[in-house]
């Protein structure tokens, strides 16, 4: 009995070979999980990216907005003044009376001087702004690297 029992000690025993490996449904199941899963996340990047470049052009829009009013507020201003120019240059006084402290050639300098102050702070701004926006690039950056490491890793490990 003894010898039986060695025998059957030096047989290797029929073992059910374990699949190292899934069934191959299972796996394209998991692996259409997965990406979707990859494309998800990458939506979800892209999402974030495009939601922070809204916001930079809208802020840097209503900014060249306000820029562009001011120097339409100087442009106006400057057109007040020459009108109160012209209006001195057809208006002297012939009679020769004493010159008024304030009169329309010191309210057409004081507009003249405002509204040449308020063009060139609006078009400082609206410049300044135009750079800014020209300046900006609106591609999804992290996206694509994220993008490029994906692919990366799935060349080496292909």
């Amino acid at each position: 009995m003894a010898e039986v029992e060695r025998r059957r000690a030096d047989v290797p025993a029929t073992v059910e070979p374990q699949p190292d490996i899934e069934n191959l449904p299972t796996l394209f199941g998991r692996l259409g999980d997965d990406v979707m899963r990859l494309v998800d996340t990458k939506l979800s990047l892209i999402k974030v990216e495009l939601k922070e470049d809204a916001s930079f052009y809208a802020r840097n829009g209503a900014y060249t907005a306000v820029g562009a009013m001011v120097a339409l507020i100087g442009f106006a201003l400057v057109n007040v003044a020459v009108a109160f120019f012209i209006a001195n240059l057809f208006g002297s006084n012939a009679a020769g009376a004493v010159a008024q402290k304030f009169g329309p050639t010191s309210y057409g300098l004081g507009f003249l001087i405002t509204g040449a102050l308020y063009i060139v702070v609006g078009g400082i701004v609206v410049v300044v702004m135009k750079k800014r926006l020209a300046d900006y690039n609106p591609a999804p950056t992290t996206t694509l690297d994220e993008i490029r490491k994906d692919k990366q890793w799935l060349k080496n490990e292909i």
